[in-house]
């Protein structure tokens, strides 16, 4: 919670037994009363200087393993505080031994979990309150982790594919930059003794080494504005929509960029579907978990315009961002009453096909970088290589 901090306690339980571990409250007070309400009695209670930090991987390993509990028979409230002693992280230890004190004070899982929005998307809430109504807790948070898993493996592999040609480049302009300042003035020096004209390739090398090192303070000073520029906008929502927008329309990085929205939305729209929760409901889950303000707009149209009563292939049809492929099977799906499974069919498509554009595009990339690179740095080699051949040969014609 917000508004909740993480406190780390050593006390002696009723049998003298020294104990240690960690806890949530908002104040000290508190902590010390659930303490002691637990007959643990604190000799040291310390506040986390700390901000938590909750990943991914390990909440959807931790619903993962609950499935399993809850399969072999184990209580919610049991299986919990099983999780808690096991798990290496105090803060992730105090929340499920929260969410197990929870559960025997009454309080329903789903609603123990809307209390930990930074932790568990609305997606959570949602899946947790279907299998409670279904009696099927087991199996939602077994395709919840499932889910999450390949969400988060999809996500880095996009990540990946489009971080390696900034990191080549990145390092390329570092070579080129060392090469200005450090190298090239050194060359230019010696160069200054010849009486023989310096090459035109070299020449040129020479007069943009000169015009960057004139310029370096300006130009740094540009690129720093550029950023900053960049990182405040990134606050406004409007150019937050045209950003996103200019990047769908990309050749290659839209295409992959685009499959992956794709596969999460239909993807939570199964898992949703299947569990049995409403159509509108499981849009509205969707919306929470797309960090993506474009993506989450559209959704809101298509919710508004089914919630008037339009078919969902038309509403689909209508925002412009689905294929055709998606709005044809969404129209099956909706005439043969088999909904839930064309979206599962959807999403396991973009699914293979963004994973098989991200290898296509590290395969395509990889060669084209390289070259690029290449023919950078082998020109300067060999501007400022040339004069040196170019003196050994007129030494030989004298």
């Amino acid at each position: 919670m917000a508004n909740n901090y993480l406190w780390r306690w050593r006390a002696l339980t009723i049998e003298g037994e020294r104990q240690e571990g960690t806890i949530w409250a908002p104040e000290r007070a508190i902590a010390m009363a659930r303490l002691q309400e637990n007959e643990i009695y604190p000799l040291a209670l310390s506040r986390s200087l700390f901000t938590p930090s909750w990943q991914r991987e390990q909440c959807y390993e931790i619903f993962r393993q609950l499935a399993t509990l809850l399969q072999a028979g184990l209580t919610l409230a049991h299986a919990l505080q099983m999780l808690a002693e096991q798990h290496p992280l105090g803060q992730w230890q105090a929340l499920l031994k929260s969410l197990a004190d929870e559960l025997s004070a009454g309080v329903a899982f789903s609603e123990a979990l809307a209390k930990w929005p930074e932790v568990f998307t609305p997606l959570y809430v949602s899946m947790m309150k279907t299998g409670e109504l279904t009696g099927k807790l087991d199996e939602c948070c077994r395709k919840l982790a499932e889910q999450q898993k390949n969400q988060q493996l999809l996500s880095a592999k996009v990540k990946k594919a489009l971080r390696y040609p900034v990191i080549i480049l990145t390092l390329a302009a570092v070579v080129v930059l060392a090469m200005v300042f450090l190298v090239l003035p050194e060359f230019a020096a010696i160069y200054k003794t010849f009486n023989t004209p310096l090459p035109w390739l070299t020449q040129k090398v020479m007069s943009f080494a000169a015009q960057v090192q004139s310029h370096a303070l300006a130009l740094f000073f540009t690129l720093l504005l550029t950023v900053l520029i960049l990182s405040r906008l990134q606050q406004y929502p409007g150019w937050q929509r045209v950003y996103q927008s200019i990047l769908l329309r990309l050749p290659v990085i839209g295409t992959l960029l685009r499959g992956q929205k794709l596969s999460q939305i239909f993807t939570v729209l199964s898992l949703t579907q299947q569990a049995g929760i409403a159509f509108l409901q499981g849009l509205e889950s969707t919306q929470e978990t797309v960090d993506s303000l474009l993506w989450q707009e559209h959704l809101q149209e298509i919710h508004d315009r089914v919630a008037q009563g339009a078919p969902i292939w038309v509403s689909l049809k209508a925002s412009g961002v689905f294929t055709s492929l998606c709005v044809q099977l969404v129209k099956t799906g909706e005439a043969s009453g088999a909904l839930d499974t064309m979206l599962a069919n959807l999403a396991q498509h973009h699914n293979e096909q963004t994973f098989q554009h991200a290898d296509n595009l590290a395969s395509l990339l990889e060669p084209l970088l390289l070259i690029v690179t290449g023919v950078i740095i082998g020109t300067l080699v060999v501007a400022m290589y040339l004069p040196i051949f170019h003196l050994g040969d007129a030494m030989s014609a004298g």
